[in-house]
């Protein structure tokens, strides 16, 4: 059975680096002999906690592509929304009363209680970070607070305990001096490869919540770089690039579906993988994104076979950027959004005057004939209102007016505005 002598159509490059999570292992995984014995199962049964953490980062992951997908058509794309996942699950402390409901939908939490999803997503650090002692998994979290605007303890503590973070108050007025700890806090939890994230703090601006995932895995049967060859590809619109693209021919995970070919691409011990998927010819790429659900996700993966495959992978070295704000409200979660409307209660006593500025992400990839090395950082920005900031209401498109009596109530003319007449 063949799958595709060359990588010359675009592919979706659906990296299901299938577990971020925290802790670095030591072991080099460049030492020479046999790829380590084949893990088969988790070495646990997963807690019920644990597996409502996981299908709703799952849930939230294809919900959030779907939106990024259909924002950004014929853009490359490399997202990780489980980093956001951490970023707003920190967040997600601190709101209170609708802003929480909504962000709990968002983040697909459903009917998880509050101590269930921080006793998940806590307990599912420590087992999966020890998966894999050929693979280095690094995951980070942090919260960087204006140290004279008061914030409840019991709320820096429960991400202290439950996410593991660094909580730190700092003096915001001295923005360089702020701005070099928490880049070189982000720079040092992604071995460089994402020097910052922040490149200005504003006057009004009271925490940042962030997190940061490194990735670094050798391939279970790696490329050899003497098959390496200069070739073309075929991107959309039909442009061509010329690519350095590895090849490699062995048994591996493979599917096939009338709309697709994929390969299962082991990293290590097997636990960590990444799947590329291909558009079979006259399908479209476009099309093919954004078919990915939670259940044709788990159709794709559960029809893997071991298979012969001739493979070429071109290699690859992307970085992305996005502010995910729109992105976030369309899933619902636009309270959070909404100075005056927010309710961060559960973080400071002065909750009511706070709300989300922005959620950014910061991600890397490279792909060469060794393995994988990705990074992603997703900083959750608080602001407060405060007194020099003021609704903004530009009636620059379609509106209504009502004229009324204010003290009876009584409504006197209704009116829509579409165009000025």
């Amino acid at each position: 059975m063949s799958l595709f002598r060359r990588f010359d159509r675009l592919f979706v490059a659906a990296l299901y680096v299938s577990a971020l999570f925290a802790g670095a292992c030591s072991v080099d995984p460049t030492a020479p002999g046999r790829p380590p014995a084949e893990l088969t199962a988790l070495p646990r049964a997963l807690t019920a906690a644990e597996q409502k953490v996981i299908d709703a980062s799952n849930a939230f992951s294809f919900a959030l592509w779907t939106r990024l997908n259909a924002a950004q058509p014929g853009t490359s794309i490399f997202v990780s929304p489980l980093s956001a996942s951490f970023s707003l699950g920190m967040t997600l402390n601190g709101a209170a009363n609708q802003t929480a409901t909504e962000m709990r939908a968002a983040l697909a939490f459903g009917g998880a209680s509050q101590q269930e999803i921080n006793e998940g997503y806590r307990s599912l650090i420590a087992l999966l970070m020890s998966l894999d002692p050929a693979v280095t998994m690094q995951i980070a979290n942090s919260i960087w607070y204006r140290n004279t605007f008061p914030f409840h303890q019991a709320f820096l503590d429960g991400s202290r305990t439950y996410f593991d973070a660094e909580v730190r108050g700092l003096n915001f007025a001295d923005v360089p001096g702020s701005l070099a700890a928490i880049n070189g806090w982000v720079n040092a939890k992604t071995s460089s490869r994402i020097p910052s994230i922040l490149t200005a703090i504003g006057d009004d601006d009271v925490m940042f919540l962030i997190n940061a995932i490194y990735f670094n895995g050798r391939w279970r049967e790696r490329f050899d770089p003497a098959e390496t060859r200069d070739t073309l590809f075929y991107g959309s619109g039909g442009s061509a690039q010329s690519v350095r693209m590895m090849h490699h021919r062995g048994t591996m995970p493979y599917a096939w579906a009338p709309m697709y070919e994929a390969v299962d691409l082991l990293y290590g011990n097997a636990a960590f993988s990444m799947t590329v998927v291909l558009p079979r010819p006259g399908a479209n790429v476009e099309t093919l994104a954004a078919s990915m659900t939670p259940e044709t996700w788990r159709a794709l993966t559960s029809s893997l076979q071991a298979t012969e495959v001739d493979l070429s992978l071109p290699r690859l070295q992307f970085v992305y950027e996005r502010k995910l704000n729109a992105d976030l409200d369309s899933l619902g979660m636009h309270l959070p959004f909404v100075p005056w409307m927010a309710d961060f209660t559960g973080m400071s006593p002065l909750g009511r005057d706070l709300f989300i500025s922005f959620v950014k992400q910061k991600t890397f990839v490279k792909i060469d004939e060794e393995g994988t090395e990705a990074a992603a950082v997703t900083v959750t920005g608080i602001t407060t209102v405060g007194s020099t900031v003021s609704p903004t209401v530009r009636l620059d498109r379609p509106y209504l007016f009502v004229l009324r009596e204010r003290l009876s109530g009584t409504v006197l003319f209704m009116g829509k505005i579409v165009r000025m007449p």
